[in-house]
Protein backbone atom coordinates (compact mmCIF):
# COMPACT_ATOMS: atom_id res chain seq x y z
CA UNK A 1 0.00 0.00 0.00
CA UNK A 2 1.52 3.35 -1.06
CA UNK A 3 2.28 5.98 1.52
CA UNK A 4 -0.61 8.35 2.04
CA UNK A 5 -2.17 10.48 4.69
CA UNK A 6 -5.40 8.88 5.81
CA UNK A 7 -7.75 10.00 8.55
CA UNK A 8 -10.64 8.08 10.04
CA UNK A 9 -13.92 9.83 10.72
CA UNK A 10 -16.01 8.32 13.49
CA UNK A 11 -19.75 9.00 13.48
CA UNK A 12 -21.69 7.21 16.22
CA UNK A 13 -19.97 3.89 15.70
CA UNK A 14 -19.61 4.07 11.88
CA UNK A 15 -16.02 4.10 10.64
CA UNK A 16 -15.24 5.44 7.15
CA UNK A 17 -12.05 6.70 5.47
CA UNK A 18 -11.54 10.45 5.42
CA UNK A 19 -9.50 10.30 2.22
CA UNK A 20 -9.55 8.00 -0.77
CA UNK A 21 -7.95 4.60 -0.30
CA UNK A 22 -9.03 1.08 0.47
CA UNK A 23 -9.63 0.48 4.18
CA UNK A 24 -11.82 -2.54 4.65
CA UNK A 25 -11.41 -3.05 8.38
CA UNK A 26 -10.42 -1.09 11.44
CA UNK A 27 -8.22 -2.63 14.10
CA UNK A 28 -6.73 -1.16 17.25
CA UNK A 29 -3.21 -0.98 15.81
CA UNK A 30 -3.91 1.65 13.11
CA UNK A 31 -5.77 3.71 15.72
CA UNK A 32 -3.05 3.48 18.33
CA UNK A 33 -2.53 6.88 19.90
CA UNK A 34 -5.33 8.99 18.50
CA UNK A 35 -8.86 9.22 17.15
CA UNK A 36 -8.36 11.73 14.29
CA UNK A 37 -11.27 14.05 13.52
CA UNK A 38 -13.49 12.39 16.13
CA UNK A 39 -13.95 15.49 18.29
CA UNK A 40 -17.51 16.26 17.19
CA UNK A 41 -19.04 12.76 17.52
CA UNK A 42 -17.08 11.98 20.69
CA UNK A 43 -18.07 15.31 22.23
CA UNK A 44 -21.71 14.68 21.34
CA UNK A 45 -21.54 11.16 22.75
CA UNK A 46 -19.97 12.43 25.97
CA UNK A 47 -22.60 15.15 26.35
CA UNK A 48 -25.33 12.56 25.79
CA UNK A 49 -23.80 10.15 28.32
CA UNK A 50 -23.47 12.85 30.99
CA UNK A 51 -27.01 14.08 30.44
CA UNK A 52 -28.42 10.56 30.48
CA UNK A 53 -26.60 9.36 33.60
CA UNK A 54 -26.71 12.73 35.44
CA UNK A 55 -23.02 12.45 36.22
CA UNK A 56 -20.57 15.32 36.39
CA UNK A 57 -17.68 15.65 33.97
CA UNK A 58 -15.26 15.60 36.88
CA UNK A 59 -16.60 12.26 38.21
CA UNK A 60 -16.24 10.78 34.73
CA UNK A 61 -12.64 11.98 34.56
CA UNK A 62 -11.90 10.48 38.00
CA UNK A 63 -13.49 7.13 37.18
CA UNK A 64 -11.77 6.99 33.79
CA UNK A 65 -8.42 8.07 35.14
CA UNK A 66 -8.04 10.80 32.52
CA UNK A 67 -7.40 14.53 32.76
CA UNK A 68 -10.44 16.56 33.76
CA UNK A 69 -8.98 19.63 32.02
CA UNK A 70 -8.58 17.60 28.84
CA UNK A 71 -12.24 16.53 28.84
CA UNK A 72 -13.32 20.05 29.76
CA UNK A 73 -11.38 21.50 26.84
CA UNK A 74 -12.93 18.90 24.54
CA UNK A 75 -16.44 19.77 25.74
CA UNK A 76 -15.74 23.48 25.27
CA UNK A 77 -14.41 22.92 21.76
CA UNK A 78 -10.90 24.05 22.69
CA UNK A 79 -9.39 20.63 21.98
CA UNK A 80 -9.86 18.94 18.61
CA UNK A 81 -9.16 15.32 19.50
CA UNK A 82 -8.64 12.77 22.24
CA UNK A 83 -6.28 9.82 22.09
CA UNK A 84 -7.43 6.25 21.65
CA UNK A 85 -6.59 5.02 25.15
CA UNK A 86 -8.41 7.90 26.84
CA UNK A 87 -11.41 7.36 24.58
CA UNK A 88 -11.56 3.73 25.68
CA UNK A 89 -11.21 4.71 29.36
CA UNK A 90 -14.04 7.25 29.14
CA UNK A 91 -16.33 4.70 27.51
CA UNK A 92 -15.35 2.14 30.16
CA UNK A 93 -16.26 4.64 32.88
CA UNK A 94 -19.83 4.32 31.59
CA UNK A 95 -19.48 0.54 31.43
CA UNK A 96 -19.67 0.23 27.64
CA UNK A 97 -17.39 -0.24 24.63
CA UNK A 98 -16.24 2.66 22.48
CA UNK A 99 -18.63 1.56 19.72
CA UNK A 100 -21.63 1.52 22.07
CA UNK A 101 -20.52 4.79 23.66
CA UNK A 102 -20.42 6.56 20.30
CA UNK A 103 -23.75 5.01 19.37
CA UNK A 104 -25.36 6.22 22.58
CA UNK A 105 -26.03 2.67 23.81
CA UNK A 106 -25.65 3.23 27.52
CA UNK A 107 -26.95 0.07 29.11
CA UNK A 108 -24.92 0.72 32.25
CA UNK A 109 -24.89 3.93 34.30
CA UNK A 110 -21.40 3.63 35.71
CA UNK A 111 -18.89 1.48 37.59
CA UNK A 112 -19.88 -0.51 40.65
CA UNK A 113 -18.16 -1.56 43.85
CA UNK A 114 -18.68 -4.91 45.56
CA UNK A 115 -19.90 -4.72 49.17
CA UNK A 116 -17.39 -7.19 50.58
CA UNK A 117 -19.20 -7.87 53.85
CA UNK A 118 -20.36 -6.27 57.10
CA UNK A 119 -18.56 -4.32 59.82
CA UNK A 120 -19.73 -4.21 63.41
CA UNK A 121 -21.12 -1.04 64.88
CA UNK A 122 -21.98 -2.64 68.20
CA UNK A 123 -22.58 -6.01 66.58
CA UNK A 124 -19.77 -8.56 66.62
CA UNK A 125 -18.99 -9.36 63.00
CA UNK A 126 -16.40 -11.80 61.72
CA UNK A 127 -14.33 -10.53 58.79
CA UNK A 128 -15.11 -13.04 56.06
CA UNK A 129 -13.23 -13.10 52.76
CA UNK A 130 -15.23 -15.85 51.07
CA UNK A 131 -15.85 -14.04 47.81
CA UNK A 132 -13.91 -13.99 44.58
CA UNK A 133 -12.08 -10.78 43.76
CA UNK A 134 -14.62 -8.16 42.67
CA UNK A 135 -17.54 -10.08 44.20
CA UNK A 136 -19.38 -9.69 47.50
CA UNK A 137 -22.77 -9.58 49.21
CA UNK A 138 -23.99 -7.34 46.41
CA UNK A 139 -22.78 -4.41 44.33
CA UNK A 140 -23.57 -0.71 44.56
CA UNK A 141 -22.93 2.02 42.07
CA UNK A 142 -19.78 3.97 42.74
CA UNK A 143 -20.75 7.36 44.25
CA UNK A 144 -20.05 10.40 42.10
CA UNK A 145 -16.57 11.72 42.67
CA UNK A 146 -15.29 8.44 44.16
CA UNK A 147 -12.86 6.47 42.02
CA UNK A 148 -13.52 2.71 42.02
CA UNK A 149 -9.79 2.03 41.91
CA UNK A 150 -8.66 0.42 45.17
CA UNK A 151 -11.94 1.20 46.91
CA UNK A 152 -13.68 -1.27 49.23
CA UNK A 153 -17.29 -1.13 50.42
CA UNK A 154 -18.80 -2.66 53.56
CA UNK A 155 -22.24 -2.57 55.20
CA UNK A 156 -22.80 -1.38 58.77
CA UNK A 157 -24.32 -3.89 61.21
CA UNK A 158 -25.47 -2.54 64.58
CA UNK A 159 -26.26 0.95 65.88
CA UNK A 160 -23.25 1.99 67.97
CA UNK A 161 -22.31 4.56 65.32
CA UNK A 162 -25.78 6.07 65.14
CA UNK A 163 -26.92 8.68 64.34
CA UNK A 164 -24.00 9.21 61.93
CA UNK A 165 -24.10 5.71 60.45
CA UNK A 166 -27.37 3.78 60.69
CA UNK A 167 -27.52 0.00 60.21
CA UNK A 168 -27.46 -0.75 56.48
CA UNK A 169 -25.25 2.22 55.63
CA UNK A 170 -22.58 1.37 53.07
CA UNK A 171 -19.11 2.70 53.84
CA UNK A 172 -16.26 3.12 51.36
CA UNK A 173 -12.58 2.99 52.27
CA UNK A 174 -9.15 2.21 50.83
CA UNK A 175 -6.73 0.00 52.70
CA UNK A 176 -3.41 1.42 51.59
CA UNK A 177 -1.09 0.15 54.34
CA UNK A 178 -0.75 -2.68 56.84
CA UNK A 179 -1.21 -1.65 60.45
CA UNK A 180 -2.66 1.55 61.85
CA UNK A 181 -1.36 4.69 60.08
CA UNK A 182 -1.13 7.96 62.00
CA UNK A 183 -3.81 9.51 59.77
CA UNK A 184 -6.30 6.95 61.11
CA UNK A 185 -5.98 8.10 64.71
CA UNK A 186 -8.99 10.11 65.86
CA UNK A 187 -11.02 9.28 62.75
CA UNK A 188 -13.89 6.91 62.02
CA UNK A 189 -12.24 3.83 60.59
CA UNK A 190 -12.92 0.38 59.28
CA UNK A 191 -10.62 -1.91 61.24
CA UNK A 192 -9.86 -5.53 62.02
CA UNK A 193 -8.83 -6.73 65.47
CA UNK A 194 -6.53 -9.62 66.27
CA UNK A 195 -9.44 -12.04 66.62
CA UNK A 196 -10.53 -11.36 63.03
CA UNK A 197 -13.57 -9.23 63.82
CA UNK A 198 -14.34 -6.21 61.67
CA UNK A 199 -15.48 -2.91 63.19
CA UNK A 200 -16.39 0.65 62.33
CA UNK A 201 -15.27 2.87 65.20
CA UNK A 202 -13.36 6.01 66.06
CA UNK A 203 -9.80 4.81 66.63
CA UNK A 204 -7.74 6.30 69.46
CA UNK A 205 -4.37 5.36 70.91
CA UNK A 206 -4.69 3.03 73.91
CA UNK A 207 -3.02 3.30 77.31
CA UNK A 208 -0.71 0.37 76.72
CA UNK A 209 1.78 0.42 73.88
CA UNK A 210 0.44 -1.21 70.74
CA UNK A 211 -3.18 -1.06 71.86
CA UNK A 212 -6.08 1.10 70.75
CA UNK A 213 -9.48 2.23 71.96
CA UNK A 214 -12.48 1.91 69.66
CA UNK A 215 -14.99 4.63 70.42
CA UNK A 216 -18.71 4.54 69.58
CA UNK A 217 -20.63 7.64 68.49
CA UNK A 218 -23.88 6.44 70.02
CA UNK A 219 -23.77 7.63 73.67
CA UNK A 220 -25.80 4.59 74.71
CA UNK A 221 -23.28 2.16 73.21
CA UNK A 222 -20.12 1.00 74.91
CA UNK A 223 -16.53 1.62 73.93
CA UNK A 224 -13.82 -1.02 73.60
CA UNK A 225 -10.39 -0.43 75.10
CA UNK A 226 -7.03 -2.18 75.01
CA UNK A 227 -7.59 -3.63 71.53
CA UNK A 228 -4.78 -4.74 69.26
CA UNK A 229 -5.58 -4.02 65.63
CA UNK A 230 -4.25 -5.67 62.49
CA UNK A 231 -5.16 -2.65 60.41
CA UNK A 232 -7.36 0.44 60.29
CA UNK A 233 -8.47 2.58 57.34
CA UNK A 234 -10.42 5.88 57.55
CA UNK A 235 -13.88 5.97 56.00
CA UNK A 236 -13.79 7.99 52.79
CA UNK A 237 -17.48 8.11 51.90
CA UNK A 238 -20.80 6.83 53.22
CA UNK A 239 -24.07 5.94 51.53
CA UNK A 240 -27.15 6.05 53.81
CA UNK A 241 -29.50 3.02 53.63
CA UNK A 242 -32.19 4.93 51.75
CA UNK A 243 -29.73 5.69 48.94
CA UNK A 244 -28.31 2.18 48.63
CA UNK A 245 -29.39 0.62 45.34
CA UNK A 246 -28.33 -3.00 45.43
CA UNK A 247 -27.12 -4.56 42.20
CA UNK A 248 -27.20 -8.31 42.79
Amino acid sequence: MSEMSCSIEVFMGDYSPGTQGEITSITRAPLEGIFPLMEKPFKDALEFAIETTKRSLRSVAIDAGVSYDQLKSLMQGKAKSTNFDDGVKVAAAFGVSVEDFLAGNLTFAGPTVAVAGCVGAGASVELVDAYDKGDGLYHVRTPEGVSPRGIVAVEVAGDSMSPVYQPGTVLFYSRDVVGVPTEAIGKICICEDESGKAWVKVVRVGREEGTFSMISLNPEAGNIHGVRLKWAAPVKFSLPPEYVQKIE
